[in-house]
C-alpha cells in the first residue's frame, strides 16, 4: 500500500502543529507570537543595531554575557553571535526572551533582529542611526586589555 501525502495536506498539518516550517517559501503561524508571520533574514541592516542594542543594554545593567544568558534563559553562544556578528540571525525564542528581559515590545525587537518585515520605517531608520552612533571609540578598560592580551597570547601559540 502506498501513501501519498499532498502538498496541501502537509501545509494543513503544519498549520495545525503551529510554528513548523514547510518546505521552501511556506511558514506556519507560531501561536506564541500572536499570529505574526516570521520571515528568515528579512533585512540585514538593522541587525547591526540589534547586536549593539543587546550589548549596550547588557552593559548598562552591568551584566556579563554569561550572566545575561542565565538570567534571560538563552544560550551564551547565541548572545556572542548576536553581539559580534552583524549578519547573525538569532532564534525567534531568543528575541522573545530578550524582549521580555529588557522590557521592550517584541514586535519591534523582531524587526531590528531581521526576523520580521519592517512595519515601521521610523524604527528601521532609527536602528541604522543608532548603530552608527553607538560604535564605541573609547580606550579599552584594564579588564578588556587583559582579556585581549591573554586571548592574543593563546592565538599566537604555535604547535
Amino acid at each position: 500500500m502506498k501513501i501519498d501525502f499532498t502538498k496541501e495536506w502537509c501545509v494543513q498539518m503544519a498549520q495545525l502543529e503551529g510554528g513548523a516550517e514547510i518546505g521552501v517559501g511556506f511558514s506556519a503561524v507560531d501561536p506564541v507570537f500572536d499570529g505574526e508571520l516570521m520571515e528568515q533574514r528579512v533585512h540585514d541592516e538593522p541587525k547591526v543595531a540589534f547586536g549593539r542594542f543587546v550589548r549596550l543594554m547588557r552593559r548598562s545593567r552591568g551584566l556579563s554575557i554569561e550572566k545575561l544568558a542565565v538570567d534571560a534563559d538563552i544560550e551564551m553562544v547565541e548572545l556572542v553571535g548576536i553581539e559580534d556578528d552583524a549578519h547573525y540571525t538569532p532564534d525567534v525564542r531568543t528575541v522573545y526572551q530578550l524582549s521580555t528581559f529588557f522590557n521592550v515590545p517584541r514586535a519591534n525587537l523582531l524587526q531590528i533582529a531581521g526576523l520580521a518585515a519592517p512595519k515601521n520605517n521610523r524604527i528601521y531608520e532609527e536602528s541604522v542611526r543608532f548603530a552608527a552612533r553607538s560604535e564605541t571609540v573609547t580606550a579599552l578598560s584594564p579588564e578588556e586589555r587583559s582579556a585581549l592580551e591573554t586571548f592574543v597570547a593563546v592565538l599566537s601559540e604555535r604547535k
